[in-house]
C-alpha cells in the first residue's frame, strides 16, 4: 500500500517520520475551510478532516492521510491568522488563559473512511508586549492554528499541556497509527 499524505504541512510529514514512514505523494486538498454558522471548533475541526480525505481520489493501492488543527477558546474557533494583526489579537486572547486544541485525522482506502479526534488543553502563560511583539517578528505564527506553533519559539510560552503533544503539533502519533494499521499500512514495518 501506498501512503499519500493529504497535507503540506512539513510537521506533519516529520511526525510520520516517528513512526518509520515518508508518503509515497503529498497531495493537499483545496477545500474551503469556513466554519459553518454557529459551528462548534470539534464538529468543525472534524468535517475539516472528513471532506479533506472526501476531496481526494485514492486509487486501489493507497491509502491517504488527512487532518485538520484547531485552537478553540471556548466556542470560539482560531484558525490560521490571515495576517500580523489577527495573530496579535490571537494571542491576546490566548495570553494568561486555557485553551483546546483539536487535531483530528482522516484515513481513507478504496473501501472505507476512518475519522478520529484529540482534545488537548493547553495553557500559554501571561505575554508581555515585548514577548509578544518578539515572536511576531519571527514569523512563526504563519500558517498555524492559533497564531502560535508549540514546537518552535512559542514553546516557551506553554508552562502546561493536558493531552498529546504531537496532536497540538499537528497529528496525534498514536491514533494515526492505529488508524493507519487499520487502513493496511506498514508502521515500522507491521500490519
Amino acid at each position: 500500500m501506498r501512503l499519500i499524505l493529504g497535507s503540506g504541512s512539513p510537521r506533519r510529514r516529520e511526525l510520520l517520520g516517528q513512526l518509520g514512514l515518508e508518503p509515497s505523494d503529498i497531495r493537499a486538498p483545496d477545500i474551503l475551510e469556513d466554519p459553518l454558522k454557529a459551528e462548534l471548533p470539534r464538529p468543525y475541526c472534524i468535517r475539516m478532516a472528513r471532506e479533506k480525505a472526501q476531496a481526494l481520489d485514492v486509487g486501489a493501492d493507497e491509502v491517504i492521510l488527512c487532518a485538520d488543527t484547531t485552537v478553540a477558546v471556548g466556542r470560539r474557533i482560531l484558525g490560521k491568522a490571515a495576517d500580523r494583526s489577527e495573530a496579535e489579537a490571537f494571542l491576546d486572547l490566548l495570553s494568561g488563559r486555557r485553551h483546546k486544541v483539536i487535531t483530528a485525522i482522516a484515513v481513507k482506502n478504496a473501501d472505507r473512511l476512518w475519522v478520529r479526534d484529540v482534545v488537548t488543553d493547553v495553557k500559554m502563560k501571561r505575554l508581555s508586549t515585548i514577548e509578544r511583539e518578539a515572536y511576531l517578528d519571527t514569523n512563526d505564527w504563519q500558517g498555524k492554528a492559533g497564531a502560535y506553533g508549540i514546537q518552535g519559539p512559542a514553546g516557551a510560552f506553554i508552562p502546561w499541556i493536558s493531552g498529546s503533544y504531537s496532536a497540538v503539533m499537528g497529528l496525534p502519533v498514536t491514533e494515526t497509527a492505529q488508524l493507519l494499521t487499520a487502513a493496511g499500512i506498514a508502521v515500522w514495518g507491521r500490519t
